[in-house]
């Protein structure tokens, strides 16, 4: 097995972790967050995103966020942005990188952007042109690319389809995002070569939430097939809004011991990580969902 000698995981905990936080997070917390994800070893932060505060309130404080952090050369601080509106607020607070998401699935590109698929690409076309134009990264999220809340199994050829049109309107990485989490090893292959048939190696990466417990197996299954840059949450924080019972992303932690533990690299110092995500679950008064913070924080008592 031809593993990756290194891996480059995201934390999307900021963002992706904490937008669907009922209470409210304060901007001290979380820059605070970023920075103790840096100082653990991580390279590329997804920070928050510019989102209508009407639908995502937990997000209203985007640029103060990303004013107050202290930044580190060599990090790459990411946003995600919705539409064009939202490109043209976070372009003032100088992000490395935008996120752009569209579905698979028809049925869940409705419910949560109020259009079909070709839509949602129409209205990314001139912010990734805008994006690119000035010197900023254009990473997209093929969501829902194995399974749908309302349409159940996505078929590869939707996610080919839309890694198609992802790169037509200039995308330049795409991530493969078992968004429900209710993806198995042999469905994420399928789906990671669709998109593979229209991005090289080195532009995709896997988005893995842990519903059914499935999303190390899941990254085992990309990491076979050569890909080797993950998203990951510290704490295991998140979940879908559109998805009932859907839980957050595979903890970074977990996924940091998995990796460290095959031989692979990642550059993380992983008590550090652990001391980030103990920071976030403490504010949150809540447990870690990392299986592997739990035990070496058990360790250290």
């Amino acid at each position: 097995m031809n593993f990756p000698t290194r891996v480059k995981l995201v934390d999307v905990g900021p963002r992706d972790g904490l937008q669907n936080e009922k209470q409210h997070v304060p901007v001290a917390i979380k820059i605070e967050l970023v920075h103790r994800l840096q100082a653990a070893g991580l390279k590329e932060i997804e920070v928050t995103s510019f989102v209508s505060p009407k639908w995502v309130p937990q997000m209203a404080d985007n640029a103060q966020v990303m004013a107050g952090i202290a930044r580190v050369p060599g990090i790459r601080y990411s946003v995600l942005t919705p539409n064009l509106q939202g490109l043209q607020a976070a372009l003032p607070c100088r992000p490395d990188e935008i996120v752009v998401f569209a579905a698979a699935s028809q049925t869940f590109s409705q419910k949560n952007t109020n259009c079909s698929i070709e839509e949602s690409i129409e209205r990314f076309a001139p912010m990734v042109q805008t994006a690119r134009d000035a010197g900023i990264y254009v990473r997209g999220a093929l969501s829902c690319a194995v399974g749908c809340p309302f349409e159940g199994d996505v078929p590869p050829a939707s996610v080919e389809r839309l890694a198609l049109m992802m790169k037509q309107i200039g995308v330049q990485h795409v991530g493969v995002a078992d968004t429900i989490g209710v993806g198995t090893p042999r469905k994420i292959q399928a789906a990671m070569q669709a998109a593979l048939k229209h991005y090289d190696l080195n532009d995709v990466s896997g988005h893995f939430h842990d519903t059914y417990g499935q999303a190390l197996a899941n990254t085992l299954a990309s990491l076979e097939m050569g890909v080797w840059q993950f998203d990951a949450s510290v704490a295991g924080l998140g979940g879908c809004p559109y998805a009932k019972g859907a839980t957050g992303n595979v903890a970074t932690e977990d996924l940091v011991y998995m990796l460290h533990g095959m031989g692979i690299e990642t550059g993380i110092d992983l008590d550090k990580l652990v001391d980030a995500g103990t920071f976030i679950s403490d504010h949150l008064q809540r447990k870690s969902n990392s299986r592997v913070a739990t035990a070496l924080l058990n360790k250290r008592a």
